[in-house]
């Protein structure tokens, strides 16, 4: 060989060791694992200088004059060349530099680090720095593109990365390394190197070969291989002039390639067989030296002889341009070309190589897109290897058979394709299975677990091989230190057992261990062996159960306690599992994904008593060009995803089992390499538990990560707007509780509390967006939301349309509200079931279930809502109040407490019969009247809104009688609205008449004391029982204390009223009744406009009633609630 290899010598202790040459070539600089860079003037330079760096030295880089070195102590320092003074320190990361380098004008320093960082630092002025985040494992190697624009590097976590510097941004990122957990295990160093001069080329080892990637295109453009490599491939370097690049392996090769006709020029052995961990290219191109992994240092001279006897082979210097070359390899001179070259050299790959430095900018043909070869069409290598598992065709398959020569150096060969060509999409490597809440298994500490109920720790170092098991809550257990002799690599924690699993090997079955700590007897431990040939996959523990999916497509369910259950075939390979109570969340690739998109399918199965699949192979959305992160449930038992992008989905079970985004994570990083790490999903309170990573994907194990709370925002359009902001929540508030339905429908119990707090929200949302819809005058939109309010707060939406002098929108809501007042009747006919149970039978976010579910304290925030609207002139409040209230009476299936009196048969019956909405001597409707029912479902809310809080105790929350529809029966005939303002109180009177007395009798009975209002607006009304009876009584009352006030008389004489006997109380209704009449209604109606006397159809009573009656209109024109009198039906 012309080059000739020195004897090696020794240079520091055993231990990695690196070798640069200073910029005029006179030192060689060493540095070694005893923490010294050594300055060697030559190889025999027994007396070398020493600078101590710390206690080991990694890495170093030198370019004018100055001296950079990895240490130790975390720190990156810089002293001067040769005095070796220090000159401060460029930057610190948490963990040790595990490379640094220069940029070409020495005006840089990049740095990579075992904290997955890598910096970039000013020379100058260290303060101004760049960090790159992106890693998601200790960074291997760093390298400057040579016109300083973009950064490569090389990390543990299997990719090679090109990053644009400016921008602190990843160009693009190549999965091309076996995953490793630190540069100590890592079995190559992958030291990258970029073409010097025009950086046209990014040299990466990758196993046995070294890849060539083009600047730009970032295609993979060439491969250089030897056969007699047969073991990683270390460091790689480029000669000065970027014409030969040298590779050190780990079993001791040394490798020179000329890459622009792909030859190998040069091989030699390290002298012991040592892995080579170090290179370096004299500046003059004459000399390379290297070092190995026990700190010996070596060197290759002459090289400058092989390299120009091939060059004069070729007629052409070394240094001649590169587009000269094109035109020496036009001639059939291939076999000189092989002279003085190892046999094993490939010649077929000559001709295109040369080709190749045709021109800079014209290298089409390196990457044929057609599979058509240009030129001279000597196929190089497989340019499609990315695509093809880089397969070679040439220097490997046809070493020097003249046959394939022949056949493919023809150089008039016209082009010809070599093969069909695909053009279409291609398909996505598959998702490799995956346990939700834990990191990779390459990493020697790593979590196992992360969910609600603990963390799962493992530990596999030279110290230990063991797992930490760490619950939230002590009470549930204590910690546990468990041995992992077996080498578990998955595992899952709930509140009743850890299940753990270990891969087969050549000897051992793949194994499933279960660790049940909340069982009740001695033995809680029991282990099962799959079948040969089957591996664990995932796994997951449900309420009783355990779940695995095997490498054999099949999913094996066992018992808590270890008794085998059902089996099933997967459709396809698992990807991971999620399990919640009775719930099984299956995700499996269904087909094969294209164009970066994986082609996932979900099912979810209820393994309770009833068993059945919820969902059956649906595709499981995912965005764009994105995988599965993590999957799971909420901890109310609602399935949810992230995916890749930080997207979160949620099941919405009330639209048909679809998928609805609640989140985006990666709106709140600050980053494009920043992530969160999701631990967990909580539907009430709405919160999104996770684990921010500064550029990583996973956290460390240590320090203990801090867990943040990020909220969830439906990605609704125009959320910057009021509208829009309402809307969002709106909508997130009835997925969020979408919940209940589900657990209600399970068996389980629900916050009743909850629901009314989330129907009480979505209401207030719903009157809110109503009024901003007026406001902008938008009445269409106005109707479209009282479709999704409640009877009640629709009733609510009707005044404010009236107020607002919106007539047209309010007769619009009369129809709605009317729609669902027999909506809910309807409902409630079919409906023989207990109220609890229509309670929990389904939570839905529509208006009917929203008004059952509606609770007594939420009936009283409404309550004072509509204070301001209530109409306290109108005439036909109380009488709805009677129908309420014996509506409340016949409920069978009301829990509230009632009234003490106990009801009578009679008054029951004649509620019965008696239509409180009927009008009187009424004809056909009116123009006004098209709504039959509304006006009673107006007044229903005021009515219903104080019987509502009185009809039962004060601890019970009134539940189902509130809210009952106050719509008639169908057969109601033509009665007042609230839009019919010309109606005459005489019309009014008449519909009273039809107040069923023994309802109004049972109504004063039955509600407790604080009712003045109501009292003030019975005055108007005809005489009931109780009025007659309290007209008798008053004296005796005002005798015994004459200090009372009015209500304080009415609060006296229903307590007395209430102490008389069932019998008693009918007979003063009766009493009542023939003294109400059609005649003394006129009669009355007429005397008060004329301003005379009382009417002669009325005798002694009926004219104290009338002054009462009078007296308590006095009073009430000073009442604040009659500034909205505006609403009353009466016009005076």
């Amino acid at each position: 060989m012309p080059c000739e290899r020195k004897p090696m010598r020794f240079d520091h202790s055993e231990g990695h060791t690196e070798v640069c040459f200073d910029d005029s070539g006179k030192f060689i600089v060493t540095c070694g694992n005893d923490g010294d860079v050594r300055i060697f003037e030559g190889l025999d330079d027994d007396d070398p200088r020493f600078i101590s760096v710390g206690e080991k030295a990694y890495s170093l880089a030198l370019k004018n004059r100055k001296l950079v070195t990895a240490g130790s102590s975390n720190t990156v320092q810089i002293h001067t060349f040769p005095d070796g003074d220090p000159d401060g320190i460029l930057t610190r990361f948490t963990t040790n530099a595990t490379h640094v380098a220069f940029n070409s004008s020495g005006s840089r320093v990049a740095a990579g680090s075992s904290d997955f960082m890598v910096k970039v630092v000013e020379v100058s002025d260290s303060s101004q720095q760049k960090t790159l985040r992106g890693h998601e494992a200790p960074v291997l190697s760093v390298t400057f593109d040579p016109k300083d624009d973009f950064l490569a590097s090389a990390g543990c976590d299997g990719a090679v990365v090109v990053w644009n510097i400016e921008e602190q941004t990843q160009v693009i990122s190549w999965p091309l390394l076996q995953k490793t957990n630190d540069v100590t295990n890592a079995k190559s160093l992958c030291r990258l190197a970029w073409q010097p001069g025009t950086g046209k080329f990014l040299a990466v080892p990758v196993e046995t070969e070294v890849h060539l990637y083009q600047r730009g295109s970032w295609d993979h453009v060439s491969t250089l291989s030897d056969d007699q490599l047969t073991q990683p491939v270390n460091v790689v370097a480029w000669s000065p002039c970027g014409q030969f690049l040298a590779a050190g392996g780990v079993g001791g090769s040394l490798t020179v390639w000329d890459v622009n006709n792909k030859l190998c020029v040069e091989r030699q052995k390290h002298e012991k067989g040592f892995t080579v961990c170090g290179l370096a290219w004299h500046p003059s191109g004459s000399q390379i030296a290297y070092t190995d992994t026990e700190g010996c240092l070596g060197l290759l001279d002459g090289l400058s002889a092989s390299t120009s006897s091939t060059s004069s082979t070729k007629q052409a210097p070394t240094k001649t341009a590169a587009k000269d070359y094109d035109d020496l390899f036009d001639d059939d001179d291939d076999r000189l070309m092989d002279e003085g070259l190892s046999d094993t050299n490939s010649p077929v790959k000559k001709p295109a190589a040369a080709a190749a430095a045709d021109d800079e900018d014209d290298d089409d043909f390196l990457m044929p897109a057609t599979g058509r070869v240009r030129n001279r069409e000597a196929i190089l290598d497989d340019e499609n290897s990315r695509d093809t598992g880089s397969l070679r065709l040439g220097q490997d398959k046809f070493g020097d058979d003249e046959d394939s020569r022949s056949g493919v150096m023809p150089a008039a060969a016209p082009p010809a394709p070599l093969r069909p060509v695909y053009d279409g999409p291609l398909p996505t490597p598959p998702q490799k299975a995956f346990q939700p809440g834990s990191t990779p298994a390459h990493l020697t500490h790593r979590f196992m677990m992360w969910n609600s109920v603990g963390i799962v720790r493992g530990y596999n170092d030279e110290q230990d091989n063991a797992i930490d098991v760490e619950f939230h809550d002590t009470a549930v257990h204590h910690t546990m230190h468990l041995t992992n002799s077996l080498g578990h690599t998955v595992a899952d924690l709930s509140q009743q057992a850890v299940l753990l699993a270990c891969p087969s090997t050549d000897e051992l079955a793949s194994k499933l261990q279960c660790l049940h700590f909340s069982s009740w007897d001695t033995n809680k431990e029991w282990m099962v062996d799959l079948p040969p040939g089957e591996d664990v996959r995932a796994l997951c523990l449900g309420q009783g159960w355990a779940a695995v999916a095997t490498s054999s497509l099949t999913l094996r369910l066992f018992s808590i306690g270890g008794v085998q259950r059902e089996l099933f075939s997967l459709p396809g390979p698992v990807v991971c599992m999620a399990a919640h109570g009775e719930q099984l969340l299956i995700v499996y690739h269904r087909a094969t994904g294209f164009d970066g998109d994986q082609a996932l399918g979900v099912q979810l199965l209820q393994l309770g008593r009833r068993k059945k699949q919820l969902i059956n192979g649906e595709p499981l959305p995912l965005s764009r060009k994105s995988y599965l992160s993590w999957l799971g449930f909420t901890a109310e038992g609602t399935p949810c995803s992230v995916d890749s992008e930080g997207v979160v989905r949620m099941l919405n079970r009330s639209l048909g089992n679809t998928w609805t985004p609640v989140c985006n994570t990666r709106e709140t990083c600050k980053s494009k390499s920043d992530h969160y790490w999701v631990v967990g999903v909580h539907e009430s309170p709405q919160q999104l538990r996770c684990i921010p990573c500064k550029g990583s994907r996973y956290p460390p194990t240590l320090p203990r990560p801090a867990v943040a709370i990020l909220p969830f925002r439906l990605p609704l359009c125009h959320t910057s707007t009021e509208k829009g902001q309402m809307e969002e929540q709106f909508w997130r508030s009835v997925l969020f509780h979408n919940h209940y339905s589900f657990l209600s429908s399970s068996g389980y119990e629900t916050d009743e509390h909850g629901q009314s707090q989330s129907q009480k929200e979505q209401q207030e949302l719903l009157m809110k967006m109503f009024a901003l819809s007026c406001k902008l005058e938008r009445e269409f939109r106005c109707v479209e939301l009282a479709e999704l309010m409640t009877q009640n707060v629709v009733t609510l939406a009707i005044r404010y349309a009236s107020r607002s002098r919106r007539m047209a929108l309010a007769q619009r809501l009369n129809e709605v509200a009317l729609e669902k007042a027999n909506q809910i009747q309807e409902e409630e006919e079919e409906e023989e079931e207990p109220e609890y149970s229509r309670r929990t039978s389904g939570f839905d976010h529509s208006e009917v279930a929203a008004g059952r579910y509606c609770s007594r304290r939420n009936q009283e925030e409404e309550e004072e809502r509509e204070e301001e609207l209530r109409v306290e002139e109108d005439g036909q409040e109380m009488e709805t109040e009677e129908a309420a209230e014996n509506r409340k009476r016949v409920n069978p299936f009301a829990k509230d407490a009632v009234s003490p009196v106990t009801p009578s048969l009679t008054p029951v019956g004649k509620a019965g019969r008696a239509n409180p909405f009927k009008v009187l001597g009424a004809g056909k409707p009116s123009a006004s009247s098209g709504q039959p029912r509304a006006s009673n479902i107006l007044d229903s809310m005021t009515s219903s809104r104080k019987l509502g809080p009185l009809g039962g105790s004060s601890g019970k929350p009134n539940k189902g009688p509130v809210l009952k529809p106050l719509a008639p029966r169908p057969k109601t005939k033509t009665q007042s609205t609230l839009l019919q303002m010309t109606g005459t109180k005489a019309a009014n009177k008449k519909s009273q008449e039809n107040a069923d007395p023994a309802a109004d009798q049972q109504r004063q009975a039955d509600v407790p004391p604080p009712t003045s209002p109501a009292d003030n607006a019975e005055n108007k009304r005809p005489k009931t029982g109780f009025q007659l009876w309290l007209e008798d009584n008053r004296k005796s009352i005002l005798a015994e204390d004459p200090d009372l006030e009015e209500t304080d008389v009415i609060k006296e004489a229903m307590g007395r009223f209430r102490t008389l006997s069932a019998e008693e109380r009918l007979s003063w209704t009766e009493r009542a009744k023939g003294q109400t009449g059609d005649a003394d209604l006129k009669k009355r109606k007429r005397a008060e406009e004329e301003g005379g006397g009382r009417g002669g159809g009325g005798g002694g009573e009926n004219g104290q009633m009338e002054a009462d009656e009078n007296s308590s209109k006095k009073k009430k024109s000073l009442d604040p609630s009659s500034k909205l009198s505006a609403f009353a039906f009466n016009k005076d």
